[in-house]
């Protein structure tokens, strides 16, 4: 990623990546490319990455991950030892993005359903290697001390298995949103080791089980990952988690950001935190 390519709005201090070549991907192809025999998976599979045709970043830096051969598998659908699969196939490349020596943070993400915008529905993810630690994950860090290492209070935790905790956090920007994080101090996904990484693939499946039993089946969702950035510093701050967003805040109605969340920068949850960690216990 360039200087041309990344720019930074001199009134709000936003990145942005400037990418016309996008433009032009298709959107709801005929024919699924992700399918077995499809454009992007010609030969059978099992869990699959390629570089993305249309990437948001350029020389190799932009990830397509194929979770199952089956078009219409969720991670719910998918269960605890493919969803295992995904996730060492997140660590792997992880591992061999964030060892290039002009990458400098390596982002998984899953953008789920149409309404949050996927031009595909086959089950994917994708993986970004920035030549620069995003500011998202750069004011997590900014602490300098593990805030996710304080605790969570109880009546907050949806889930604790398998070394893994699922919460919905003190101040959630969306309702029923919920924080995925191992209860020890692990820096990213290689760190993890394959048991810790096998817990994360059993309470993501139980996490988004969770969620479409309370919102739908049907409910789109954002996933994103933090982790350490690759950099080659210590980060003592970098404590592996995940961000999981559903984009309803009832069943059916669907969770939109406006104005006030855009123009301000400030956040309105109308599901208390304590209410959304209590319905998904149950």
């Amino acid at each position: 990623m360039s200087d041309a390519d990344l720019r930074i709005d001199p009134l709000t201090g936003a990145y942005v990546v400037v990418t016309p070549w996008r433009q032009q991907r298709p959107n709801r192809p005929d024919g699924c490319p992700f399918c077995p025999g499809g454009l992007e998976a010609p030969e059978p599979y099992d869990v699959r990455h390629f570089p993305n045709r249309w990437p948001a970043l350029p020389d190799g830096c932009h990830d397509v991950i194929l979770h199952s051969p089956d078009h219409g598998a969720s991670f719910p659908v998918l269960g605890e030892e493919q969803a295992a699969r995904v996730v060492e196939l997140w660590s792997a490349r992880t591992a061999a993005l964030g060892a290039r020596d002009d990458v400098k943070y390596v982002f998984v993400f899953e953008n789920r359903g149409r309404q949050i915008g996927a031009t595909i529905d086959h089950p994917h993810s994708q993986i970004m290697a920035f030549t620069m630690i995003p500011p998202a994950a750069a004011a997590e860090l900014s602490p300098g001390k593990c805030e996710l290492c304080q605790g969570t209070d109880d009546d907050l935790v949806v889930i604790r298995r398998d070394g893994w905790q699922a919460a919905v956090p003190w101040a959630p920007s969306w309702p029923y949103e919920m924080l995925l994080c191992p209860a020890s101090h692990v820096p990213d996904l290689p760190a993890a080791g394959p048991e810790l990484r096998a817990g994360l693939g059993a309470i993501l499946v139980e996490a988004l089980t969770r969620m479409e039993r309370l919102l739908g089946a049907d409910t789109p969702y954002m996933l994103w990952i933090h982790q350490r950035p690759s950099d080659g510093n210590d980060w003592p701050a970098a404590h592996l988690h995940l961000h999981l967003m559903p984009a309803r805040r009832a069943p059916g109605v669907a969770r939109h950001l406006a104005a006030a969340e855009f123009g301000a920068g400030v956040f309105f949850d109308p599901v208390d935190p304590r209410q959304a960690a209590a319905r998904l216990r149950e």
